[in-house]
């Protein structure tokens, strides 16, 4: 089976894809900011040989270059591109820093993880690069400039990359989930009621789960099988593509 690279993986979704990931057979390269969650994760899937965790700051170009020289051992045949930070607030209000961050973890992390990545993809003759985006990579939502701005840039990232792989089997996609019960959505929650001056439960009917016809949490799994399906051969001509797991949001 492939071997994965999932960027984020401490926590939330990026941990959950290790776990459904490593169920299907992949190999498992955990990387996140804080080495002691990624191996939280790891911990989770049992000892194995294909199986790592590894502290990464996927802003940092000197970092990136240290992991992968740390890593080269290793074939890596699929990168997740899933770190990703929050903040919600009225752009006149959106503090300077608080939006360079979210920018830099999102756009330029997956810039400095895909470029590092493609040498060794395009030397073995195959490679997916899989960004995890939103559904706000398609529309946008209030007190959320820096996320939305993020999301949409990768969409625009990928369409450029995969012209520039179109000649190896090499695909690049965003997956654009909708709203999935992570603590960076626990916390959107809690920021989302202050900012909109409503109770947190009004919070997740009425703005996450109201504009999805199927009212309906996405779940780690239903990423991680769309993945799945992204890395195998019958995928082989999908590239560029956003796919949204919206529960209907899109087609209103």
């Amino acid at each position: 089976m492939p071997t994965v690279l999932i960027t984020g993986a401490g926590s939330g979704l990026g941990r959950g894809l290790c776990l459904a990931l490593r169920q299907k057979g992949y190999g498992i390269v955990a990387a996140d900011l804080n080495p002691h969650a990624a191996c939280e994760t790891v911990s989770l899937m049992g000892s194995a040989a294909d199986v790592s965790a590894h502290g990464l700051d996927v802003t940092s170009e000197r970092d990136v270059h240290k992991f992968f020289m740390g890593i080269a051992h290793k074939r890596i045949d699929v990168l997740i591109n899933n770190a990703g930070i929050q903040h919600v607030a009225k752009l006149e209000e959106f503090p300077q820093e608080k939006w360079d961050a979210v920018l830099n973890v999102a756009v330029k992390g997956t810039c400095l993880m895909t470029r590092a990545a493609l040498p060794q993809m395009r030397k073995n003759g195959f490679g997916r690069i899989i960004n995890i985006g939103s559904i706000h990579s398609l529309v946008a939502s209030a007190y959320k400039t820096a996320y939305v701005t993020a999301k949409h840039a990768l969409v625009g990232f990928a369409k450029v990359v995969a012209l520039e792989t179109a000649d190896a089997d090499i695909t690049i996609n965003t997956i654009c989930p909708s709203y999935i019960r992570t603590p960076l959505v626990e916390a959107q929650i809690k920021e989302q009621a202050r900012s909109h001056q409503i109770s947190e439960e009004e919070v997740i009917e009425k703005i996450m789960l109201r504009p999805m016809p199927k009212h309906a949490f996405i779940t780690a799994d239903e990423v991680a099988a769309t993945v799945d399906f992204l890395v195998s051969d019958m995928a082989r001509n999908i590239t560029a593509q956003t796919i949204a797991l919206d529960g209907g949001w899109t087609a209103q």
